[in-house]
């Protein structure tokens, strides 16, 4: 039985975003979130907790890609959060003198 035609109307400029933002965008912010949450908590429970989470956590935001509209509308979202992420990261790690 083929597929229902309506539901094959993305572009391949649209679909390649998609995958692309689940990818490599979905990776970014699970690494991100993990390098963030350790400059702030302990980074032993980080690492051993890490390995199981961020694969989780990029399933989910694969899934969720493919779920949006617009592929390039997920990628501007998921490298917002990376760098907001990175920040944070970056802030956490910063010790007064």
């Amino acid at each position: 039985m083929p597929a229902n035609p309506k539901y094959l109307t993305q572009s391949t400029s649209q679909r390649v975003a998609k995958i692309s933002a689940g990818l490599v965008g979905g990776y970014l912010v699970s690494i991100t979130l993990h390098i963030a949450s350790a400059a702030w908590f302990d980074k032993s429970i980080v690492i051993i907790t890490g390995s199981f989470s961020i694969f989780l956590l990029w399933t989910g935001l694969f899934i969720i890609s493919f779920l949006s509209h617009n592929g390039w509308k997920i990628w501007g979202i998921y490298l917002s959060l990376s760098l907001a992420f990175a920040l944070m990261g970056y802030y956490g790690n910063l010790t007064p003198l």
